[in-house]
């Protein structure tokens, strides 16, 4: 499991469910659990965070093209947290957010990972390592890989750890199949995106409150060789891929690949661009939220380091 709960997550929700139960996007699984009732006694305010077009707004912060250091990214998550808590208690969480960026090179652990799965001395890292709050195992973020980190208020979705998940799963298998053709799948019991052995796309989440941030990270164009440095979440039977490399395995096998002729003639940055323009669109399918562009984040979340990190090495 990739999700991290705090002990407090079970608490009864004072916000409504918006019409998601009603979606084509629903799973059949074992995991799934009831659909909520609606609650029925919220204010008009309340009401105003679902669209006439019973869509929920999200923000989105929008720099895939950048590479942000993880230390700034994941103070800024956290403190954008504890705004939207604030919100919450005052029933004026109107906004889901989504931030949308590469990182520099750096690791980084969940927070029960084992260092048993560095191929490397801690003391002497290749780059960059932060043991974080999200459920997994180690994994890689560099250059070349997309992540997508929603701060999301499951309160206003479906408050199911299982279907979140899944529904982070889903955003990846559809754009790998609308945009390359690509045929990926989720493999049981463990948890991202597969194509064969390989994993395509990681996920790990943390929630607090229902209110659920970290996130996924797809590899477009990424160089994999600092993976071979670790065990990735912790699956020492199966490795890991990217997009450009199966793109590349399809045309040499029977010269044709996958996708348009534009796919298969698109440079790294354009890869990244096909990418990023169909994850956006699936996720907003997917959860059903109406994006609302803002710019750069204001320096307020940027500042300071995460207190689980010392100079961006692991403590």
């Amino acid at each position: 499991m990739i999700a991290m709960a705090s002990p407090n997550l079970g608490s009864t929700p004072t916000f409504p469910t918006s019409n998601h139960s009603k979606r084509a996007f629903q799973y059949s699984s074992p995991f799934v659990l009831s659909k909520l009732s609606r609650v029925s006694d919220f204010n008009t305010l309340e009401a105003t965070s679902i669209t006439q077009a019973g869509k929920r707004r999200c923000e989105c912060f929008d720099m895939y093209k950048e590479l942000v250091p993880y230390g700034e990214a994941w103070s800024w998550q956290k403190s954008i947290v504890k705004e939207r808590k604030a919100l919450i208690e005052r029933n004026e969480d109107f906004s889901d957010t989504l931030i949308i960026l590469q990182h520099q090179p750096v690791y980084t652990l969940g927070t029960a990972s084992s260092e048993e799965y560095l191929n490397f001395n801690i003391k002497n890292a290749p780059c960059d390592v932060y043991r974080t709050e999200r459920g997994g195992e180690v994994t890689y973020h560099g250059p070349g890989q997309l992540v997508m980190y929603p701060i999301v208020n499951l309160r206003y979705h479906k408050m199911d750890l299982h279907w979140y998940l899944r529904a982070l799963e889903d955003i990846v298998i559809r754009a790998l199949s609308s945009t390359f053709s690509i045929k990926a799948s989720r493999l049981e019991g463990l948890t991202g995106v597969w194509v064969g052995d390989r994993k395509l796309a990681a996920i790990g989440i943390r929630v607090s409150h229902w209110v659920a941030y970290h996130g996924l990270a797809v590899n477009v164009t990424t160089d994999l060789t600092p993976f071979q440095q670790i065990v990735a979440c912790g699956i020492r039977d199966r490795g890991v891929g990217s997009i450009k490399g199966l793109l590349r395995e399809f045309l040499s096998s029977d010269g044709s690949g996958c996708g348009t002729e534009d796919i298969h003639k698109a440079d790294d940055c354009q890869l990244i661009d096909f990418t990023h323009k169909s994850l956006v669109k699936e996720f907003c399918e997917v959860f059903q939220v109406e994006l609302h562009h803002k710019s750069t984040p204001p320096q307020k979340f940027l500042q300071g380091e995460p207190s689980s990190s010392l100079t961006g090495r692991l403590i």
